[in-house]
Order: structure tokens, then C-alpha cells, then sequence
């Protein structure tokens, strides 16, 4: 693994971590309710809106990248699981393994051909 990409893929567990937890959830209920409750303040006004609006997006894009990181390693992991056993069973065919590096069209001939076309 790079070692220059070893310092996002610890923050993005570490934020995937704290994104998936119920402090998380309580923290941007926080947020939209004190939002909420200064609109009179503010007279609802646009800039008022914006606000929201504006963090909302720009929170969405970054978590974007950060749940794809933890997505992909997910996958990944699962992917070199299944592959050890594929590898561990003496009956299986070995060529299951490392499938999602195939072209679509390779790897849904192998599908066809190992578990058949029901």
C-alpha cells in the first residue's frame, strides 16, 4: 500500500466510524435544530437558508470520498475472504477467484459456465 495514502485511509475510518455512530446522528440533529430555532433571528432570511444549504453540500461531497474508502476496503476484504476459501475447498472452481477483475463480459462467461445460466 502506499504510504502516503495510509494517513486519508486512517481518517476515513476514523471518520466512518464516528459518521456511523449515534453521537453523529445527535450532533446533525443538534445542528439543524439550533438552525431551526434561529430562523426567527434571522428572519428567515436567504443567507439564513444558505447556511444550511451550503454545509449540507459541501458535507455530502467530502463524505462521499470518505464512504467510498470504506466501501471499497469493505469490498476488498470481503473479495480476498471468499477467494481463501474458494481456494480452501478442493471442489470449487478456482476460477471464481479474483472475478470482479475480469471484464463483465469474462466474468459473466465464468459465471455461466461454473454456476450455470438458471
Amino acid at each position: 500500500m502506499n504510504r502516503l495514502l495510509d494517513p486519508f485511509a486512517a481518517f476515513a475510518r476514523e471518520v466512518n466510524l464516528f459518521c456511523s455512530s449515534p453521537a453523529a446522528t445527535a450532533l446533525a440533529f443538534l445542528i439543524v435544530l439550533i438552525w431551526a430555532v434561529s430562523g426567527p433571528h434571522f428572519r428567515y432570511s436567504t443567507e439564513w437558508q444558505l447556511v444550511i444549504t451550503t454545509g449540507a453540500t459541501v458535507v455530502t461531497f467530502l463524505m462521499v470520498f470518505v464512504l467510498n474508502n470504506a466501501q471499497s476496503r469493505d469490498t476488498s476484504a470481503i473479495n480476498a475472504k471468499l477467494d481463501a476459501l474458494i481456494w480452501s475447498i478442493e471442489a470449487a472452481d478456482n476460477r471464481m477467484i479474483g472475478l470482479e477483475q475480469h471484464t463483465e463480459l469474462v466474468a459473466k462467461e465464468i459465471r455461466d459456465d461454473v454456476v450455470g445460466e438458471g
